[in-house]
């Protein structure tokens, strides 16, 4: 491969199964606490839980996927993953009684972690390092359309369809995922044997943690935790607010904003530096949730959403590049790793914790609350940035 190819059959390929399978999570993700309370009769809390578990499933997978992939290689990870992942589309139609559903929430987080860690880590290895940046913007494309289209999908089948219906379609789309690994070719080792003797003896915290990759993690966590609020509360804030209609469209504006800027962040990123890009995101995104706190009609909903796009949506995928920066070959899988625990950590536990301010403060303020996160998020950031450039003046 030419080293400044970024298009690759495999980048393709690779960027489909990820986008398939965040289909399938976030389609789910929007139906499976109304199937709870329908088919169970469990109370909304418990909904949210049988939801929230699937997240906790994908923290303990990322925890221990990062080092496994030095040990065995991304390509056999992937295929762990996508097998894992199969089969807990096959058991939800087995899932006859509540515990039997959450156990299966659960797997399939096990699932989506083993797979989602190992694609991006496939991904970060074969881009050449002058472009990880701007390649990485690129693959996480597919996650940004799957955050549109599954919970459309999600709606519309379980509006018109039975949910049997919306688990066949999941399982469909689980096997064509899963068919997908057999068009990408076999990838090299990152880490010769005779090291991996060495390591195998005992696993400590750098196994599982990536040191270099923790200082963007924790900005990544807070920008987290501020957009689960957008996520789980923007539905119930447009109805409280009179703009239903508007938010309808919410997060296809919010996708279009990212489509349209995230391939110029990944180029920004690459050639002018990381707070050329990382400075705007965060400005941008304590912006649009400040906008989102005072609306007072639809155009300015669906501004904040664009805004929102602009902000978060870019700093995302800058900040997963940011995280490989400096990163030895080897450790590439536990770098993915460390990003995507702090990112799941925040878009897992996040609404639980704001859920609990929402009777206290409302839904306005708590988006005034999330701006000053943002804001404390940016502060952080610019620490680590400062930290890090004198590190390297006195190595120098």
């Amino acid at each position: 491969m030419d080293n400044k190819t970024i298009w690759s059959k495999d980048f393709i390929v690779i960027s489909i199964i990820n986008f398939i399978l965040m289909l399938v999570m976030y389609l789910l993700m929007v139906t499976i606490a109304p199937f709870s309370v329908k088919e169970y009769g469990v109370s909304t809390s418990m909904a949210g839980l049988v939801s929230g578990i699937f997240i906790i499933g994908t923290l303990i997978a990322r925890l221990a996927v990062g080092s496994l992939i030095e040990q065995i290689g991304s390509r056999k990870i992937l295929l762990i993953g996508l097998v894992v992942t199969v089969l807990a589309s096959v058991f939800y139609f087995g899932a006859v009684n509540l515990p039997l559903l959450m156990t299966n929430r659960f797997f399939h987080g096990i699932g989506l972690g083993i797979s989602s860690t190992a694609t991006g880590t496939m991904v970060a290895q074969m881009l050449p390092p002058s472009r990880r940046g701007e390649g990485i913007g690129y693959f996480s494309l597919s996650t940004v359309l799957a955050t549109a289209i599954g919970p459309f999908f999600g709606i519309f089948l379980s509006q018109h369809y039975e949910y049997q219906v919306l688990f066949l379609f999941c399982l469909v789309l689980s096997i064509c995922c899963a068919a997908m690994f057999f068009f990408v070719k076999k990838t090299p080792a990152v880490m010769p044997k005779q090291d991996l003797q060495v390591k195998g003896e005992k696993m400590g915290v750098r196994d599982l943690l990536e040191k270099r990759a923790l200082p963007i993690a924790f900005v990544t966590l807070l920008a987290a935790v501020a957009y689960s609020g957008v996520l789980s509360f923007i539905s119930f804030y447009a109805e409280e607010v009179h703009l239903v209609s508007a938010a309808s469209f919410f997060f296809l504006v919010y996708a279009i904003a990212v489509l349209l800027s995230r391939p110029y962040s990944g180029k920004l990123l690459d050639v002018k530096g990381n707070g050329f890009v990382v400075y705007p995101s965060l400005i941008l995104f304590a912006g649009g949730l400040l906008l989102l706190s005072g609306a007072q009609a639809g155009w300015m909903l669906l501004l904040a959403g664009g805004i929102l796009g602009l902000g978060f949506g870019n700093l995302q995928s800058c900040a997963q590049a940011i995280a490989l920066q400096g990163v030895r070959p080897e450790r590439l899988g536990v770098a993915t790793s460390t990003f995507f625990i702090f990112l799941d950590f925040g878009f897992g536990f996040g609404p639980y914790v704001l859920g609990l301010l929402v009777p206290i403060i409302g839904y306005r303020e708590l988006y005034v609350v999330l701006t000053v996160v943002v804001m404390i998020a940016l502060g952080l950031f610019m620490l680590f940035s400062k930290m890090q450039h004198s590190a390297s003046v006195y190595a120098e």
